[in-house]
């Protein structure tokens, strides 16, 4: 199997830390992507992926895969043993549940932000991220309080629970700690009355599979 990726960005970060949890990264190779370059908006990657986003898994049939949900959905039912997605129609419906709001209250607005109201990725790759127009830096402002607001969202949660999900690591998890690296980037800070939010943080950061990544 391959994967294509540009290493160090919250995505592919995912679906690396989903590698070492599962203990599959010595049978994927690895495809960097040259983003100075803009090759993910080139013919030859559009192909690939035609919305020219990563991560993509490609299987040795040739089939690709991307958005990190499936292909997390994927690589961890491989083995018949899900460790991230749940095994029963209960605990996979919390975690899809909580993964969503992971992307939508969390992850999704801080790159809403750091595209929109920050130079993001530079002038010469900005263009195909967030074109100019009238409310995008104050719409991008927004996005950001969005983002703070989920990080209270999520400490409320873990105030009762110890994980995302509920009693077990998961894919969930995977995902805010991905949304709190990339607002660390975008230098939106987690609340300091977020306490079980922090702890979380600091519990999670400790698992080998996040400190060592495939």
């Amino acid at each position: 199997m391959k994967i294509f990726d540009i290493p160090g960005f919250p995505n592919p970060l995912r679906i690396r830390i989903v590698l070492a949890e599962k203990g599959l990264g010595s049978q994927i190779e690895f495809i960097k992507i040259d983003l100075p370059a803009a090759e993910h908006k080139q013919p030859a990657f559009l192909a690939i992926n035609p919305l020219g986003t990563v991560p993509v898994l490609q299987l040795d049939d040739g089939t690709n895969i991307s958005e990190c949900t499936a292909i997390t959905e994927y690589l961890d039912n491989l083995d018949g043993n899900p460790i991230l997605t749940g095994k029963t129609p209960k605990e996979k419906a919390i975690i899809h549940m909580m993964q969503k709001r992971a992307e939508s209250e969390l992850a999704d607005p801080v790159g809403f932000y750091f595209h929109h109201a920050t130079p993001g990725l530079g002038a010469a790759l900005q263009p195909y991220k967030s074109p100019e127009w009238e409310g995008r830096f104050d719409w991008g402002n927004r996005q950001r309080d969005k983002a703070v607001a989920g990080m209270h969202y999520f400490d409320q949660v873990l105030r009762s629970q110890p994980y995302i999900a509920g009693e077990q690591f998961s894919m969930a998890d995977i995902t805010v700690l991905a949304g709190l690296v990339f607002a660390g980037f975008a230098s939106i800070a987690i609340p300091e009355e977020c306490t079980a939010l922090l702890a979380w943080q600091t519990k999670v950061q400790q698992r080998p599979s996040v400190k060592s990544p495939a």
